[in-house]
């Protein structure tokens, strides 16, 4: 007779559901039934998140004690695929047009399998340390993840936090303001930074202030931007600012290529997501294709022209595209994947594995 191994006792699996309300939104946890809460149209969102947060910070474990949540269900939260399989993840999921929010353990095939859902790092719910007062006169080392991980788990992240129609543009700036923020939410964008990302300086900022995500200030110092951000979630951070601030200068540096290339904004964030994602010894990576286009905000269809044109100017050496798995595997150049070359040494393909 085959034993089943039981279910923990607390099942690492919350939701939170937005309902319409005479004096506002109403938040609804289906964990907290006498703790529901009034909100405002404008933090809803943030305010979801940030409850789902402090759930799972109340139910840390070991990796070993945590099983996929979506399995135990009956798989009932994406379209069918070939079983449970990979490391359990977090795994931050948004339905009904964002009205219901959930957050859960699953394995990496059920996180890949689910429809608007982004893994949320373990950084992310780990509370921040700050170094004894006796030893800050010594050199500080840096803490937590190197910098390729950051920006991996915060691309990760705002696939989830930001609506799918956020642009490429939008999506650099919130990747640079999510990174740079002090502890109170907010940030200083010189405007060097801006001009070096090659960006329409309005246009991108109206899109996060439309779906809420900051709000920007007056600065009484010319030559910069200054932002206040509205997702509490990013204060769960666990790197100190400077380890954070120093994530988003390798993201500057990782979308040089497309940049000096003259190329736009979405190849940019294509570069930082592939360089982020490949080994610095070897060159190469390998992501689920719907995920990452759901991260570079471009739909599935466009992924392998961004692929191609990246080859074009030397980015990327070879890629393809895995049918039997829904697999992109690459190659770029080791230790400096995102140099601009000629395209006479470079080809993409698509083939199979």
């Amino acid at each position: 007779m085959r034993l089943r191994t039981p279910c923990p006792a607390t099942a690492r699996a919350w939701t939170v559901e937005l309902r319409s309300h005479p004096d506002g939104i109403t938040l609804v946890c289906l964990h907290c039934p006498h703790d529901n809460s009034h909100v405002s149209p404008t933090s809803a969102r943030a305010a979801a998140l940030a409850h789902l947060a402090r759930h799972a910070r109340t139910d840390l474990r070991a990796s070993h004690l945590r099983i996929c949540q979506c399995h135990e269900r009956g798989c009932r939260w994406h379209p069918r695929h070939r079983g449970c399989a990979g490391p359990v993840r977090l795994l931050l999921a948004r339905e009904r047009g964002g009205r219901v929010w959930r957050l859960a353990d699953a394995c990496t095939a059920c996180s890949a399998a689910t429809e608007q859902a982004a893994v949320v790092p373990d950084t992310m719910l780990a509370s921040p340390q700050r170094p004894p007062d006796a030893v800050h006169h010594r050199r500080r080392q840096a803490r937590g993840p190197g910098d390729r991980i950051r920006v991996a788990e915060m691309l990760s992240y705002l696939a989830a936090a930001l609506p799918h129609s956020i642009s490429a543009e939008a999506r650099l700036i919130a990747l640079q303001c999510a990174l740079r923020m002090d502890s109170r939410m907010r940030v200083r964008l010189p405007m060097g930074v801006l001009r070096s990302l090659r960006l329409n300086i309005p246009q991108p900022w109206r899109e996060l202030e439309q779906a809420r995500w900051l709000r920007t200030l007056h600065s009484t110092r010319p030559g910069e931007v200054v932002a206040e951000l509205q997702d509490p979630a990013l204060l769960g951070q666990s790197p100190s600012r400077p380890d954070r601030q120093h994530a988003a200068d390798w993201a500057l540096r990782a979308g040089h290529g497309a940049r000096t290339a003259g190329e736009d904004t979405l190849l940019q964030l294509t570069s930082i997501h592939l360089a982020a994602h490949s080994d610095p010894e070897t060159g190469r990576g390998q992501a689920e294709a719907d995920r990452m286009a759901r991260e570079c905000g471009v739909e599935g269809q466009d992924l392998p022209n961004a692929l191609d044109r990246l080859a074009t100017i030397g980015s990327l050496t070879q890629w393809q595209l895995c049918p039997n798995t829904g697999d992109v595997q690459w190659s770029c150049t080791p230790h400096n994947p995102n140099r601009t070359a000629n395209a006479d040494g470079c080809s993409s393909f698509e083939g199979k594995c």
